[in-house]
């Protein structure tokens, strides 16, 4: 493990998010429209998303336990990505949205089996004071997939490729995503096999972190959100053309900032990076619900991609920060477990709130929770003597 560069884990870690966000990001703009071709409705639309990223946060619960008994992380890691290989390489046979939801879910579940194991490998690659640069380079590679792959989906949809040879080309990818697993080495070996996922288990100041992130994750709902409110703003072919390239903004301004981030947060501190990102995605929400012009959507989807890389990497670092070292799976997956459900939540209460009071009142409900959240980080957390704070 090298102090002065990034291990070798990290890099390969980091490449396979690249192959495999490449694979998500060419099915997710187009998903929505291959669902409609086969007769399913908006609450189908909704139903997918909404289960398809519900189920795997308990896995990721799980997972991160599992880890931390099995006493390796590898072999949930290669596994997770290959059951994500297989839900996209089976997509193409779909002829209902039923079975669209049981293989999207799926995919989804091979996530909740990898995330949290993966995170652990990531934390256990580094010194604990490069710990921010790991995960922001491994954000940074995830992110870098992402910008590709959904450019990737507007190439190919404007190819004319069918809904079939699109998820094709993106299981393809995700099966080279597979590849780099062979140089990757297992660095961790538990001394017990008796642990128990207990929350009692984890610190009193990460407990406290935990709830403050599940608020600013109520805040924080799906992104299918913010492209529709761009999508409200266009119409006939821009109303497809410029959300999609406006989340390749996001994609690209996420990808651009997350390693220069975890570097700001190794030196300056996780609780100060987090709270910035916080009241960024705030101002952000507060932005999303009175913007009327392309240039505002240029702007705010700038911003929301910059309040990713700021708080999706500085939350696992913190979160591995105040974990003991036996039990960081098991952290790591009660962190996860506990976002996915918050963000279901997050997703049904914003829906309901657009279809009540409409979209402004949705981004003014994000901005208030993440505003809180903000203050709760600086005023309700206990400094624990560590100098990353």
């Amino acid at each position: 493990m090298s102090d002065d560069k990034p291990s070798r884990n990290v890099l390969l870690l980091g490449f396979v998010s690249l192959l495999n966000d490449i694979s998500s990001e060419i099915i997710q703009p187009v998903l929505p429209l291959f669902i409609a071709s086969l007769g399913g409705s908006s609450l189908a639309v909704g139903l997918i998303g909404g289960i398809s990223d519900g189920l795997p946060s308990l896995l990721k619960l799980l997972a991160g336990c599992w880890s931390d008994r099995l006493g390796r992380r590898k072999p949930l890691v290669v596994g997770g990505y290959a059951i994500s290989a297989v839900g996209k390489l089976l997509l193409p046979a779909a002829a209902t949205w039923p079975q669209v939801f049981l293989l999207k879910t799926l995919e989804r579940c091979g996530k909740g089996v990898r995330s949290a194991p993966r995170d652990a490998m990531i934390s256990e690659s580094v010194v604990a004071e490069r710990r921010g640069r790991g995960f922001g380079l491994h954000r940074a590679m995830d992110s870098t997939g992402a910008v590709i792959g959904s450019i990737l989906a507007f190439l190919l949809w404007q190819a004319g490729m069918s809904y079939s040879a699109i998820f094709m080309v993106a299981g393809a990818l995700a099966l080279l995503a597979l590849l780099p697993f062979y140089r990757v080495r297992e660095s961790f070996r538990s001394p017990s096999c008796q642990i128990r996922l207990k929350i009692s288990d984890i610190s009193r100041e990460l407990r406290g972190f935990l709830l403050i992130a599940c608020l600013f994750a109520l805040g924080n709902f799906s992104y299918m959100f913010f492209v529709l409110r761009a999508q409200g703003l266009f119409s006939g072919a821009e109303a497809v053309a410029a959300p999609l390239l406006l989340y390749a903004l996001f994609n690209l301004v996420y990808a651009l900032f997350a390693f220069p981030v975890g570097i700001l947060s190794d030196r300056v501190g996780r609780k100060k990076v987090l709270a910035m990102g916080y009241a960024l995605f705030a101002l952000t929400a507060a932005g999303f619900a009175f913007v009327t012009s392309l240039a505002g959507l240029i702007v705010l989807f700038g911003l929301y991609g910059l309040v990713y890389a700021i708080v999706d990497g500085s939350e696992r670092a913190f979160v591995s920060d105040m974990s003991a070292g036996h039990l960081r799976g098991s952290a790591l997956g009660i962190y996860s477990g506990a976002q996915g459900v918050a963000t279901i939540f997050s997703s049904l209460i914003a829906g309901a709130i657009w279809e009540l009071w409409g979209a402004e009142a949705t981004f003014l409900f994000g901005a208030v929770a993440a505003g809180l959240a903000a203050m709760g980080l600086l005023l309700g957390t206990k400094k624990t003597g560590s100098s990353l704070f």
